[in-house]
């Protein structure tokens, strides 16, 4: 199992943790993910990163599809890709319809016919076989709209990208998880419990190898959750450290019946909670909603506690079938105790 490390989004001002991740670097981590939401983009901290850095991966978790179009990621990812040395991973993923529709002003639409259609192209574009033609549902290229000039024509890109650039695709409900084991080569799952792939998850994940009718199994995708790690004496401090986390994934990000990750959680078990949470942040009450999460759920998503009792806890994700373990840590004695324990 590799290790990876989240960066995140800015708050209300960028301040990435360039300790960190130099030290990531240094201690041979794998990757290296920033993401957006509708603040600091997920490129721009990245290209920062890779000029600071000289072996880590540099990986988007995620970029978000309904902000560019394919063409546009595709030249994004070969660029930054060329400048590293290589060592770009192209995750995409669509957000939720708050804001794909209250940012981007783009239709959520159908997200598995986008999403298959988007990955089509960029790929399309990467392997540089012929001039690039689609004509899907959502994107036509050329473009033949009645208000098309009628001057489009096919294009070839001028930069020669690495065909092989990895697609990772953030994916959460059972239809978008097979879908990603389909068409991607990984996938970044969020809020992930390694005790509940196999009831939740391993259905889809291997229905979508099925679909590609190759053979395609575990070995040829990589499955890379990310895993906050709040390491203490005090476990109790630990979990509540990431209560507000949970309470406003499974609380806010959605109105009530379009919330994934609420969805998630009520299939991990933890129903009554997750409508508890709902109903008291959608109401105003996000103290109450955060003092609603259950520590076992917590505890199913995350490593919490003194170091012993992290290395006991890693081997529910060492028996999964996670192959990247992507840490969101918040200080360099963490991240070396984790590469002590994992690499």
């Amino acid at each position: 199992m590799r290790l990876g490390i989240m960066a995140g989004y800015s708050g209300a001002t960028i301040d990435l943790p360039l300790d960190i991740i130099r030290e990531a670097d240094r201690l041979g981590v794998y990757a290296v993910w920033t993401a957006e939401a509708y603040g600091s983009d997920a490129v721009t901290p990245l290209a920062w990163m890779g000029a600071l850095t000289e072996r880590i991966h540099l990986g988007t978790a995620i970029m978000q599809m309904p902000a560019r179009t394919p063409a546009n990621t595709a030249m994004t990812a070969m660029t930054l890709d060329q400048l590293s040395g290589g060592r770009f991973l192209l995750g995409l993923g669509l957000s939720g319809p708050q804001v794909v529709e209250g940012w981007h002003g783009q239709s959520y639409g159908k997200p598995l016919t986008r999403t298959r259609e988007y990955v089509q192209i960029v790929r399309a574009i990467f392997e540089r076989q012929q001039p690039l033609q689609h004509d899907g549902e959502y994107y036509q290229i050329p473009y033949r709209g009645a208000d098309a000039t009628g001057l489009g024509k096919p294009l070839k890109s001028i930069l020669h990208g690495r065909a092989e650039i990895p697609i990772y695709l953030a994916a959460i409900g059972p239809k978008n998880v097979q879908l990603c084991a389909e068409i991607a080569d990984g996938w970044l799952p969020i809020i992930f419990a390694p005790e509940h792939y196999d009831a939740v998850y391993k259905e889809a994940i291997e229905a979508g190898f099925k679909a590609t009718g190759a053979g395609k199994s575990l070995a040829q995708f990589d499955i890379a959750p990310t895993v906050s790690v709040v390491m203490g004496d005090e476990l109790e401090s630990c979990w509540n450290a990431l209560k507000p986390m949970l309470g406003l994934y499974i609380g806010g990000m959605g109105a009530k019946g379009k919330n994934f990750y609420n969805d998630l959680a009520v299939r991990y078990g933890f129903e009554a909670a997750a409508t508890t949470i709902q109903d008291l942040y959608l109401a105003g009450h996000k103290a109450e909603a955060i003092a609603a999460v259950p520590n076992e759920l917590v505890d199913a998503v995350a490593l919490c506690g003194p170091k012993e009792r992290i290395r006991d806890r890693l081997n529910l994700w060492k028996d999964s079938p996670v192959t990247t373990l992507n840490l969101t840590v918040f200080d360099i004695y963490t991240l070396r105790t984790m590469c002590e324990l994992v690499l």
